[in-house]
This record gives C-alpha cells, sequence and structure tokens, in this order.
C-alpha cells in the first residue's frame, strides 16, 4: 500500500477509490461503504478539539500470503470546533488555541493491516455486519463484525499503522489554517488550527 501511497500521494489515496489503484490482476479486494459517520476528534494534547462528519470507505485487500489488510478512507468530511486547545498544540509547543465552533473540511485515510490467522467472518454489505445496520458505524465495529475481533478486544491486536488525515479552515480569525495529523511513515504532525 506504501508504494500505491508514494506513486500517487496522500490526498489522492484518501480520496480515489483504492481498488482503482490496485492491480485488479494481483489481488482481490473489496469495497464497503458510504457509511455516514460522525466522531469527536483529539489533538496532540489529548483533548477533543472537533467533531468531525465524514463518510466512511472501507477497502479489504487480500495480500498474496493470505492475510487481509483494511484501508479505510475518510471523505467529503467536515468539521467544527470544540474551544479550547489546538490540534497541533502540544506537538508545537506554541500552546494555541481554537475557538468554538470553527468550521472546515477534512479527509484523510487509516491502513490497518490484520495479522496472520484473522479470518475474514462476514461480507455483509453493513459496517456492522451482526447487526445488519449501518447506524453508529466505527473502524472497530466494522473491523470486529467482518472478522475475526481483533480491534477493539481487551487487548487489541491490530490497529491503524500508518494514518494521515488533513484538515483545512479559512478565515474566522484563525492564525493557522491547516493541520496534517498523520504517523511516522507519512511525516508525522505539521501545522495547526488554531485562533492563538
Amino acid at each position: 500500500m506504501l508504494t500505491v501511497i508514494a506513486s500517487v500521494g496522500d490526498d489522492v489515496f484518501a480520496t480515489t477509490d483504492v481498488a482503482s489503484l490496485i492491480d485488479p490482476a494481483a489481488t482481490s479486494t473489496q469495497h464497503y461503504g458510504p457509511y455516514p459517520s460522525m466522531s469527536p476528534d483529539s489533538g496532540t494534547c489529548g483533548n477533543d478539539w472537533a467533531n468531525d462528519t465524514f463518510d466512511r470507505h472501507f477497502t479489504v485487500h487480500r495480500n498474496p500470503d493470505g492475510t487481509f489488510t483494511v484501508v479505510q478512507q475518510f471523505k467529503d468530511g467536515s468539521f467544527s470546533t470544540i474551544e479550547g486547545l489546538s490540534p497541533g498544540s502540544c506537538q508545537t509547543n506554541l500552546g494555541g488555541t481554537v475557538a468554538d465552533g470553527v468550521t472546515g473540511s477534512m479527509h484523510g485515510y487509516f491502513i490497518i493491516p490484520l495479522p496472520p490467522g484473522i479470518t475474514q467472518t462476514s461480507t455483509d454489505s453493513h459496517c456492522n455486519a451482526t447487526a445488519m445496520t449501518n447506524t453508529g458505524c466505527t473502524t472497530a465495529t466494522f473491523i470486529d463484525t467482518h472478522f475475526t475481533p481483533c480491534y477493539a478486544i481487551p487487548t487489541p491486536t491490530c490497529s491503524a499503522t500508518t494514518f494521515f488525515d488533513q484538515y483545512v479552515a479559512v478565515d474566522q480569525g484563525l492564525i493557522y489554517h491547516e493541520w496534517k495529523n498523520a504517523s511516522a511513515d507519512r511525516g508525522g504532525n505539521k501545522g495547526d488550527i488554531a485562533n492563538t
């Protein structure tokens, strides 16, 4: 997956159909979603700095060795801030803050490699394959109802090892307008969304 990301860039990978980027002759993929979702969003200080609204898309990729990689994309996203520390405040050491109700756009992705021995238990089209519903869709719900549970069990054995989320807001009294929340292999965190 990292080779594909390197060839197209993070923003394209986050917003394009992943199956179209992978050689279909060499691999097997399944697409699920979109699932309209909402989620609180935490920043580098650990506080929730915004509420996000987006469509979740999951692409399940069967690897040549029989394991699975799940790509979760966050498309058509927006955010509204919660007054307090800015998302990059503790990483930039600027001690930034953000006002309540600042709005902007966001998109991103998680890459979740499933360990050997995890099997696919369902191909149901719902986010929650057990309850057959899309209500309350989360990463853990999708993974743990379509595969041997590994994401939200008491000691998780699978997680997002590569991630990239891009946030942009304009005007609104901001001194920083763009924040990238990313794993080290995608360049790490950069920038901020902050009024002070």
